[in-house]
């Protein structure tokens, strides 16, 4: 059997994309939505794969680093342009260091709005 156990959070933040041509080239801001998941085949002695405060104890510390910021001024954006699908792999990168043995990251989603979002989907 395997388990999908997901939670999701916001932050707003303006970026431009270097590079690109187009309105999205030009300063702009998003009121980002973040769903992160997380897999396993097998719980731990309480029945739970991973404790939802853990993920959002450490997800609110990352959509508080990038809440209300210029995306292109913090790092790794000041070098790597803040499309969502790099924004999406560094939240994958800062929630590794919460995964388990039995529960793994296996997808982030980056919304940049209602009808558009990136997702990285992680094969363990």
């Amino acid at each position: 059997m395997k388990y999908k156990i997901s939670v999701e959070k916001n932050f707003s933040s303006a970026h431009c994309l270097r590079g690109y041509r187009g309105k999205c080239e030009n300063l702009h801001g998003h009121n980002w939505k973040v769903r992160v998941v997380f897999c396993g085949n097998k719980l731990d002695d309480t029945g739970m794969l991973i404790d939802f405060i853990d993920i959002k104890m450490h997800l609110n510390r990352i959509m508080k680093f990038l809440d209300h910021k210029f995306l292109n001024e913090i790092d790794p954006f000041d070098k790597v342009n803040p499309t969502s699908e790099n924004i999406a792999a560094f939240i994958l990168e800062q929630l590794k260091c919460i995964e388990t043995e039995n529960a793994k990251i296996c997808e982030v989603e980056v919304f940049e709005s209602n009808s558009s979002s990136a997702t990285i989907i992680i094969e363990n």
